[in-house]
């Protein structure tokens, strides 16, 4: 057996009416890479933050140890000192700086009291190479997709001489093709550099992938710790751990009603980039969703179906718009957002955190922000009204919070994108567009929206959804379409797609550009 890196006892961690960690026990080997599984709020992160000094030692109760020794970190430099160097979901780089820059911000090369930049840009141009990353280190962040950037983030950790790398869902915004290389990057770290890791993911088929122990956390509290080489542990394993029953159904049963009457229609909608307005991102697009149906766009990132969705939502992105939006048959002309949700459309963002919601107000707050004339009297909010609707909300979506007065910032990831979607559910909308809505989401809370999505559906609503989980796309869609380099590229009934069909098609129209 090999040795114990780290050792956390009875860990216990509180937020004002949240018991965030109950007495939390996990022990992580020396060179192994371990899986930290659970619902949204069991608490995983909350744990490794403990773990690496974003909450300081005197904030929780318990202990830590590192190689042996107690730590009491009071900082992230004091545990990155040690080789602990955690990667959060939100990646900490700064658009407009340079890769190098980036790797080395904390961590300058100098010499003489002087930033060496010749010896910044030779090493970082080293570590890019040994995540495989044959990039100019003098680029800037904004010039590289967010794969790479997840890839420097694990380059500026290797800078830092990490011993225990902690991921906090590395793959959430990216494809299968570039996850897998972040997968394949750990387990040759481990191989050739001895770099033991710590992830934290809601893909429990990448996590199989990868893991050699699971730690599995509910409400709080560790359950157990599974290990790959003398348990059977298989996904619908993990899942009854982290949910405590077993989930039979990854995707809720739905009767589809398609009513008479297209609710939405976009015919030859092309957008232009915002910086650079000669680049299409949307190409000549045309399709249509009918009241009661959901339609699917799938495709791979930078395909072209976030700006998409954008641009329909009174022209949140894009440059030029051309093209025509009828909506019950009618044509409409959105030119800002106002308009589009007086136009009873929706728009869930893909990014919940950054322009989303508001994270620092209240859930009952944030649900009645994008209308507030329907819980308004006259020029005065009814303040009664607004709570009465946002706890209406709050039951309705299954949000796990104490009260409607709690701050966004302190739910989790999943009860976040609740609020997010309750939101949108407000406005009263016949036509919702969903981008990426389960993203960063576990198991169970991904089932608890799937259903929402199904009773919007049952309600006569018309719901785009635009996911990166091909899974997902084929279990919950009526109709897909396939969307590659800004072009819809095919078309498929939900009951004859298949994932071989799809990605075959987005292929094929790959080649075909290549040969162009």
């Amino acid at each position: 057996m090999a040795a114990t890196l780290l050792e956390m006892k009875s860990i216990t961690k509180e937020f004002p009416g949240v018991k965030a960690l109950d007495n939390v026990n996990i022990a992580v080997y020396d060179g192994e890479i371990h899986a930290l599984v659970g619902e949204n709020g069991a608490g995983k992160s909350t744990l490794m933050n403990v773990l690496s000094g974003v909450y300081p030692y005197g904030t929780y109760t318990g202990e830590v140890f590192f190689q042996g020794h107690e730590c009491r970190h009071q900082s992230i430099s004091d545990s990155e000192r040690l080789g602990i160097v955690i990667i959060h979901q939100e990646l900490a780089l700064i658009p407009y700086l340079s890769i190098g820059e980036n790797m080395f911000l904390g961590n300058e090369q100098h010499r003489h009291g002087r930033i060496d930049w010749n010896l910044t840009y030779q090493k970082a141009e080293e570590y890019l190479r040994m995540v495989g990353i044959d990039e100019n280190p003098r680029v800037l962040i904004k010039d590289i997709g967010v794969a790479k950037q997840q890839l420097v983030e694990i380059a500026k950790a290797l800078a830092k001489n990490v011993r225990l790398l902690i991921l906090d869902e590395p793959t959430s915004s990216l494809n299968e093709g570039d996850s897998r290389k972040i997968l394949d990057l750990l387990l040759n770290l481990r191989k050739e550099r001895g770099v033991t890791s710590i992830m934290i993911s809601h893909k429990l088929n990448e996590v199989s992938y990868v893991a050699d122990r699971f730690t599995i956390l509910r409400d709080g509290a560790a359950i157990e710790t599974l290990d790959g080489q003398k348990d059977a542990v298989t996904e619908e394993r993990i899942i009854r751990g982290m949910v405590g029953r077993d989930l039979t159904e990854r995707y809720p049963h739905r009767e589809t009603r398609i009513r008479d009457g297209i609710a939405l229609e976009v015919k030859d909608w092309t957008v232009f980039h915002e910086l650079y307005r000669e680049r299409k991102v949307v190409d000549s697009v045309s399709f249509r969703v009918h009241n009661g149906e959901v339609v699917g766009i799938y495709g791979l990132i930078g395909s072209g179906r976030t700006e998409l969705a954008m641009s329909i939502f009174g022209e949140a992105y894009g440059t030029k718009t051309e093209g025509t939006l009828y909506k019950d048959g009618r044509e409409l002309v959105l030119r800002s957002i106002p308009e589009a949700i007086d136009a009873n459309l929706a728009y869930v963002t893909e990014d919940r955190k950054a322009s989303g919601l508001i994270l620092s107000n209240s859930i009952v707050h944030n649900i009645t922000l994008p209308k507030l004339s329907l819980v308004s009297n006259g020029a005065r909010i009814d303040k009664e009204l607004e709570r009465q609707t946002a706890e209406h909300f709050r039951k309705r979506l299954g949000v796990k919070a104490p009260n409607i007065d709690q701050r966004v910032e302190n739910l989790s990831g999943g009860n976040q994108q609740k609020v997010l979607l309750g939101k949108w559910v407000f406005t009263k909308p016949d036509v919702l567009l969903l981008d990426e809505p389960t993203r960063g989401v576990d198991v169970g809370a991904k089932y608890e929206i799937y259903q929402i999505i199904n009773g919007l559906a049952e309600e006569g609503k018309a719901v785009l959804l635009i996911s990166s989980e091909l899974p997902e796309i084929l279990g919950m869609c009526d109709r897909i379409y396939v969307m590659n380099r800004g072009r819809l590229v095919a078309e498929f009934a939900g009951s004859e797609a298949t994932q071989e069909k799809i990605m075959a098609r987005i292929m094929q129209d790959v080649k075909g550009e290549n040969s162009a």
